[in-house]
């Protein structure tokens, strides 16, 4: 099956779950959605189903962002900037973000020893962890990190 097919089931099934309509919007948005590899913000999805020719409100995307998030196929972050961003979710859940606080430039870091250190964490605090969000903020060297003084670029 593939992951178009995939994601779809799961819309589908957590749908019927919450009782929601299966409407062409809400495919429509999730499949747009899963098109991306960037993390984006609801403007920029809104903006990207129009050029696509296919109307649709921005409350109808939000409203699905939400439906989305709860059903776990989008990811929300806010990473310190004006507003959410957001990101597809399925198959994506071990990971970190790199945010350059100059010029807002994410990007993203797999390392296995994630899932090690959640479940090291649960064991010690006695907690049941089923997810993590780790961020490392700093100055990416596209540039930002030229226009530092080297005090500037050691940690405090």
């Amino acid at each position: 099956m593939n992951t178009t097919n995939k994601i779809k089931d799961i819309l589908s099934i957590e749908l019927e779950k919450r009782g929601l309509r299966k409407t062409i919007e809400r495919y429509k948005i999730l499949e747009a959605i899963y098109d991306r590899t960037d993390h984006f913000d609801v403007e920029e999805l809104y903006l990207s189903l129009r050029k696509q020719n296919f109307h649709v409100s921005r409350a109808t995307v939000y409203n699905t962002l939400d439906t989305l998030i709860d059903c776990g196929l989008v990811q929300k972050h806010h990473f310190g900037g004006d507003g959410a961003l957001f990101e597809k979710a399925l198959g994506f859940r071990q990971h970190g973000h790199v945010v350059c606080i100059n010029c807002n430039k994410i990007l993203e870091f797999c390392d296995p020893r994630l899932q090690t250190i959640q479940e090291s964490v649960g064991n010690i605090m006695d907690f049941n962890i089923n997810d993590q969000a780790l961020i490392f903020y700093g100055y990416c060297k596209d540039g930002c990190n030229r226009n530092l003084s080297d005090d500037d670029k050691k940690p405090d």
